[in-house]
């Protein structure tokens, strides 16, 4: 898949932080309730898609090539979608990004509840999706400074990681498996075009953010817009290190975890689409849990270090679905997964917030999510052939350890730990504040989930 804190009182943490803050302000509330439905809703759609897949195929290939089609529209138009979101309102990009989407799902509901679903017609309308994805998430990562003051980020950050997880791994996964078992995939999409319905009332409410100077001046192209971002990446280690990393361990594990995981629960377990919603739906345990204690505790003084690590033991736990012999064994592994991969999400949400300029936002933003998932597609193109020939366990344990390795080699990097703590921050505190620059940071795509 994001400044500086009043409550910090010891480097890079807060002390006693208050988690709720965030909510006191309408603007935060109201995008924030939005996404809490939003998100529901896309956790059932993970398990109505997944379910109508294999129920059209049976075959992990087939798997691989939705998820192909779903990610290259958005790897492709991320770049763009960045520089828009640092032209243009932010809001009225997030309100067509909902519209587009609402409309594929939509489109998913009619077909499966006619039975006139097809595989081509998931691979086309998936597609579309990705597309639209590819405008929400830098638009999304960007507007959250925009409403907020600057001491409130990492509350925020904690909040989302405590909602998302509770929405798109709980709470939807739940609800989803409930409807595909008992009316079919196209209530489960039906549910999922209605939250972005939402979503959209929600942005509407909110009203457009307080203007920002980046949208009033002049402003060069949009290949030098790109240009600048990409520059401010190169220097900084510890954004193109971490963007490095994140996408070849993305590609060693994602893609079988992504394919294989519903293939265990359906194919070799003989499970349903409720006990799939289960096994997502503990995952979302573990990230909720993980994210109230720092959203409770505040980040440590080695909040890099701390964010490594944590990435590094949840790419391992990917082995432990090959090790589980029961679905109560996936929520095991899936538990930990998600709360380590949630701690380093946190992490990297706010170093990023608090180290990378406000103007640059969008378009850091955007380069995050396509290097990290830019190898994404080539994952899904390869899972199903290797698992073929290694068998679905021994992809996962491999696709695990490989990954962990990688993910750890990441903190090893010269200059990675230079922002721990706040370390640039900290560096310009005793000058003059910095003068403003047409670039600044947001998201947490590197981090995934």
């Amino acid at each position: 898949m994001l400044h500086s804190h009043e409550a910090l009182d010891r480097a890079g943490g807060l002390s006693r932080v208050r988690p709720l803050a965030p909510l006191r302000r309408r603007e935060f509330r109201l995008l924030w309730g939005g996404m809490c439905i939003s998100l529901m809703g896309d956790g059932a759609f993970l398990v109505a898609m997944a379910w109508q897949v294999y129920a059209l195929s049976g075959a992990p290939t087939a798997m691989s090539f939705v998820g192909i089609a779903m990610t290259v529209p958005t790897i492709v138009l991320l770049l763009f979608g960045g520089v828009v979101s640092d032209r243009f309102d932010r809001r009225n990009i997030m309100l067509a990004a909902d519209a587009v989407r609402g409309l594929v799902v939509a489109a998913l509901a009619a077909l499966s509840l006619t039975g006139a679903l097809a595989l081509w017609h998931i691979v086309g309308l998936v597609a579309l999706y990705g597309a639209a994805q590819a405008f929400f998430d830098p638009a999304f990562d960007a507007i959250v400074p925009d409403v907020l003051p600057a001491e409130q980020l990492a509350q925020a950050n904690a909040l989302d990681q405590v909602v998302r997880p509770l929405a798109l791994r709980l709470a939807g996964p739940a609800l989803g498996g409930m409807l595909v078992d008992g009316v079919g995939g196209g209530g489960a999409f039906a549910l999922d075009a209605l939250s972005f319905a939402c979503s959209a009332a929600a942005l509407l409410i909110m009203g457009p953010p307080p203007r920002r100077a980046a949208l009033t001046v002049e402003r060069p192209s949009l290949l030098a817009d790109l240009a600048e971002g990409w520059r401010f990446i190169r220097r900084h280690t510890w954004l193109w290190g971490t963007f490095a990393c994140a996408a070849v361990a993305y590609l060693l594990f994602l893609g079988p975890a992504e394919v294989l995981l519903p293939f265990l629960v359906k194919e070799e377990m003989g499970g349903s689409a409720t006990q799939l919603g289960l096994v997502l739906g503990a995952g979302g345990v573990g990230s909720v849990g993980c994210a109230l204690v720092l959203g409770q505790r505040g980040l440590p003084r080695r909040d890099v270090t701390l964010m490594y690590l944590a990435w590094t033991a949840a790419t391992l736990a990917v082995a432990g679905y090959a090790l589980a012999g029961a679905v109560w064994q996936l929520m095991l592994a899936s538990l930990a997964f998600n709360a380590l991969e949630t701690a380093g999400t946190i992490v990297w949400a706010t170093v990023k917030q608090r180290e990378v300029p406000p103007a640059l936002l969008g378009r850091v933003s955007s380069l995050d999510w396509l290097i990290s998932i830019g190898l994404l597609p080539l994952s899904f193109a390869l899972t199903g052939p290797v698992s073929a020939v290694l068998g679905v366990r021994t992809t996962l344990v491999a696709a695990g350890i490989l990954g962990g390795v990688i993910t750890f080699a990441g903190l090893l990097l010269p200059g990675m730990r230079a922002v721990e703590g706040g370390g640039l921050r900290a560096a310009r505190a005793p000058g003059p504040p910095p003068r403003p620059v047409a670039a600044t940071a947001g998201g947490s795509p590197a981090t995934g989930g």
